[in-house]
């Protein structure tokens, strides 16, 4: 485990000569922003240069985020080759994005499929749902079923099938059923560690240089695993 300053452990939870999947806290930005604060590609780098006593730079590749407050397994590319392909394989959307979230109130049914148009203001950093064939609005398409009910809250495990900004977020306010902590998308109160009740659970994504598809899961942060006892 990496620890994070405030925030939790990150983990290396996969390695090979091309790929760098670590475990990403809450709190924790992917890659460095207007905070300063240390970033999970920072620490990823970091690892490298000490595990392998890399002299100079390290190369590590971005080719895909999660929202700061919002947990789990992140991907990156240890060559430029590999890069290139898993850059690709997310154009594509040739990867499994699994994610598991905890809604406040509940849903009738027991799975479902959601599909939306949102348009981001990035000026609030904000996602709506607006009706199809609004200028600059994209199409999100979400998979979601329920993996349990208790307390007037919904454990959802939901699938990223295409992967637009806070997508999975807009996704559980349109549902009913807002994602705890989330305040911008609707819940009433802050978790205590400023975290949303969202977290990537598992990537499975073509390997880069070899014919398999790599697969790799992230644990339950500890807050999750206070409000959730599957």
């Amino acid at each position: 485990p990496l620890r994070s300053k405030g925030m939790g452990l990150s983990q290396i939870v996969h390695r090979d000569n091309h790929v760098l999947a670590m475990g990403k806290p809450a709190g924790l930005p992917v890659v460095p922003d207007s905070s300063a604060d240390e970033s999970l590609l920072d620490q990823g780098k970091i690892w490298l240069k000490q595990e392998f006593h890399k002299p100079g730079k390290v190369f590590l590749g971005v080719v895909h985020r999660l929202d700061r407050p919002v947990s789990g397994v992140v991907m990156f590319a240890r060559t430029s080759k590999a890069a290139g392909r898993l850059s690709e394989a997310w154009r594509r959307n040739d990867v499994s994005k699994i994610y598991w979230a905890i809604g406040s109130g509940t849903v009738n049914e027991d799975s479902g499929e959601l599909e939306q148009w949102l348009l981001k203001d990035r000026a609030r950093n904000i996602v709506h749902a607006v009706t199809p064939g609004v200028e600059g609005a994209k199409k999100a398409c979400t998979h979601w079923r329920v993996l349990g009910r208790s307390k007037g809250n919904v454990f959802l495990e939901m699938e990223a099938i295409t992967g637009r900004s806070h997508q999975l977020r807009v996704a559980a306010a349109t549902l009913g059923v807002p994602l705890l902590g989330d305040l911008k998308y609707g819940a009433c109160e802050p978790l205590s560690d400023r975290s949303v009740a969202l977290h990537a659970r598992r990537l499975e994504v073509p390997h880069p240089t070899r014919d398999e598809r790599v697969e790799v899961e992230a644990p339950l942060p500890e807050i999750f695993a206070r409000l959730w006892k599957p």
